[in-house]
């Protein structure tokens, strides 16, 4: 079994802002996967997807962003998630719009919902998707800057890249991190 996190914010005010692109692909995934419906657990929302095989659940964190590590913690104690087979999907306003990216380990590089997941799992060995949503324009507060929606020329390239993301996290779901990130972070 593993565990997919898609980082984000709870209810209709966040929807489509760019911080909640990590729902945006376990939304993508759990409609490839032909999911069930969801269930509400780990103060947050579940599902279940079966690719190439390999199980995974679909963590939907809905205690905000900046406490997300709770839900986490939750359902990886729960599940006895292994570090290996847990992969978090976030935005990063430091990558350039629609570059995703995968890591193994590190820094919360400033994503403060991935940060309190580091902080909640004592470890900074959280295997992650980022995806590209900036840059910060100047004189934007970051904080201001993702929660804000993508233009209308933006959406047009964001899109595809929800559903080529998607697809990068159902690469991992068959393969390690470091195949993942040899395909996909060229």
């Amino acid at each position: 079994m593993k565990l997919v996190v898609g980082l984000g914010n709870p209810g209709k005010k966040y929807e489509g802002t760019r911080h909640n692109v990590g729902f945006s692909v376990l939304n993508e995934l759990a409609r490839r996967g032909k999911a069930g419906g969801c269930k509400s657990k780990f103060q947050g929302e579940v599902t279940e997807i079966e690719h190439a095989g390999q199980k995974a659940m679909l963590l939907w964190p809905h205690t905000f962003m900046n406490a997300s590590g709770a839900s986490v913690l939750a359902a990886r104690d729960f599940y006895k998630i292994e570090a290996d087979d847990l992969l978090v999907v976030c935005d990063d306003f430091n990558l350039p719009l629609a570059k995703i990216r995968f890591r193994a380990e590190g820094s919360s590089g400033g994503q403060k919902g991935l940060a309190d997941v580091i902080d909640r799992l004592g470890t900074e060995a959280v295997p992650r998707l980022r995806i590209g949503v900036g840059p910060v324009p100047p004189h934007w507060d970051p904080a201001d800057f993702v929660l804000s929606r993508f233009t209308k020329q933006e959406q047009d390239i964001v899109e595809p890249v929800m559903t080529r993301a998607a697809e990068a996290v159902e690469d991992w779901l068959a393969n390690s991190i470091l195949d993942c990130m040899n395909r996909h972070n060229a």
